[in-house]
């Protein structure tokens, strides 16, 4: 069985020795933006939530829960669940997508240095990490820092549900930041005496494969599976994805279209840009790597679009028998290369890589008479495929070894439109995994490795199956250079409005 959180729902899936899907089921939860910058989830849903789709999944599957041989979580990252001594969560959690701890950044900065921290992490401080969100927590609300028992991620806090276990995986360690050694696989205890977090509230540090620990009688319960199922360490959402999607080679890359877009690049060799997200891959979570560039809003924008500008039509849905998210489709496909002179920075929680700028704000430029929702949804598709390809350029300008064609997996890569986008803006080859999952099959599979049901990871690539090839087009490429080009020089002339908008949202 393998289970994943992701920003905006969970999933599970059961697979079978052959690797074909039994059961699966999906349930979404609500971001809760109470603050500017704030971005969290009820905690308690996450558990909830753990005890439908488990049993849904197990029931869709037609088995005996006691023929579950392994059990793996992921999910998004990075991400926070307090929890008291009575695991329980203090709070609600982090997402992925939380930007407040922009003072907590800067005093990192000014007193640390970002040199150190990176030559300690491989990674930047303003993805908040773990750990600085911690300190936040530590500044803002004393009384309840001090309650704090352990500090985990979302799958850190369901595989704790599920077995009893503090732990956490090679891969979503990184995630933790700041005092986080990603060479040497261990917290800085210098570091952390310095900015006052105590060690004792961090998880410990295991292997993906590694099992951490078994179900116990009361997850069993209250989940409907059998007690003494062994639990692995986990993985990164992302790496459950482009493991179930066959990514175990140095120089695979993959990208996801789900609520963030991002893309990850396999390698071995130490060597990190500083400019982008690095972190152990799942296949040898030891040695190899995933370096990881990331638009914080890829999906959502449409979720977004979908939810507030398509209202009466997702309404409708049951009665019409058509997806908004088709609808969506349908009427940005005819747009042509452009949006026929629109332009979107896809801000709308600040932005990853590679300008890690948290004021950041969306952006619509050159809207005109002419245009429809079809055009702000294609213009918003075209700016997803910029941010993603401005940290390409940067790949490719360092030599890096990568394997095409590019695999598109999760979310919005469903999208024949959107994957025609991002083949022309990349100018590279793509395919689509025709096994959707996403990350839960990848987790099933981890869960099977660790276990010893499957030898290695290697089953991931003869699983795998890729269809839909795409080749790009000249033309709308060097039209997409063009845009690309503005976008570019859109995001230079307001970066400083951004943060003078910021400061009028702060006089409330």
């Amino acid at each position: 069985m393998g289970i994943d959180y992701g920003t905006g729902g969970a999933k599970a899936v059961v697979i079978d020795g052959q690797g074909e899907v039994l059961g699966y089921a999906f349930e979404e939860y609500p971001i809760i933006t109470s603050h500017p910058g704030w971005s969290e989830h009820d905690p308690y849903r996450y558990w909830q939530i753990a005890c439908r789709i488990i049993r849904k999944t197990v029931t869709d599957a037609g088995i005996a829960a006691d023929e579950i041989r392994g059990i793996a979580v992921s999910s998004a990252l990075p991400s926070l669940v307090m929890v008291d001594k009575n695991h329980e969560p203090i709070h609600n959690a982090y997402n992925l997508m939380d930007r407040r701890a922009t003072e907590e950044v800067q005093w990192l900065k000014d007193n640390i240095g970002e040199d150190r921290i990176f030559e300690i992490s491989k990674n930047r401080l303003d993805d908040h990490p773990v750990i600085v969100n911690l300190m936040w927590e530590k500044h803002n609300r004393p009384d309840s820092f001090r309650k704090i028992h352990k500090a985990l991620a979302i799958d850190g806090f369901i595989t704790m549900r599920l077995t009893g276990q503090f732990t956490c995986h090679y891969s979503g360690a990184a995630f933790y930041g700041v005092a986080y050694n990603l060479l040497e696989r261990h917290f800085d205890e210098d570091v952390l005496k310095e900015i006052g977090i105590p060690g004792n509230i961090l998880p410990e540090l295991y292997p993906c494969n590694a099992i951490i620990g078994e179900v116990t009688a009361q997850a069993a319960e209250e989940t409907g599976l059998s007690a003494g199922i062994p639990v692995a360490a986990g993985q990164a959402d992302c790496n459950a994805g482009w493991v179930g999607a066959g990514a175990i080679e140095i120089g695979d890359i993959q990208m996801n279209l789900g609520t963030c877009g991002n893309f990850g690049i396999i390698h071995r060799g130490a060597e990190f840009h500083n400019s982008m997200i690095s972190f152990s891959y799942t296949t040898d979570s030891k040695n190899t790597y995933i370096t990881v560039p990331t638009t914080t809003t890829g999906g959502q924008l449409i979720r977004y679009m979908r939810d507030n500008f398509y209202i009466a039509e997702k309404k409708q849905e049951q009665q019409t028998g058509i997806d908004t998210y088709d609808l969506i489709n349908r009427e940005a496909e005819n747009i042509p290369a452009g949006s026929e002179g629109l332009v979107v920075l896809p801000f709308l929680m600040g932005e990853r890589t590679p300008i890690w700028d948290v004021y950041a704000r969306g952006t619509i430029f050159g809207l005109s008479m002419n245009h429809t929702r079809g055009h702000v949804i294609k213009a918003m598709m075209e700016s997803v495929a910029y941010a993603l390809y401005d940290s390409f350029l940067l790949i490719e300008e360092d030599k890096w070894k990568i394997n095409t064609p590019i695999v598109l997996n999760e979310g919005g890569a469903k999208s024949v439109l959107w994957r025609k986008i991002i083949t022309d803006v990349f100018n590279v080859p793509t395919v689509l995994v025709k096994r959707r999952i996403g990350a839960p099959y990848g987790d099933a599979i981890l869960a099977g490795v660790a276990s010893g049901v499957f030898r290695d990871f290697s089953v991931a690539r003869d699983w795998a199956e890729y269809i839909e090839p795409m080749e790009p087009d000249a033309a709308n490429h060097k039209i997409y250079t063009e845009y690309f080009d503005l976008y570019k020089t859109l995001y230079s002339h307001v970066k400083q409005d951004f943060r003078k908008l910021a400061e009028l949202r702060m006089k409330k």
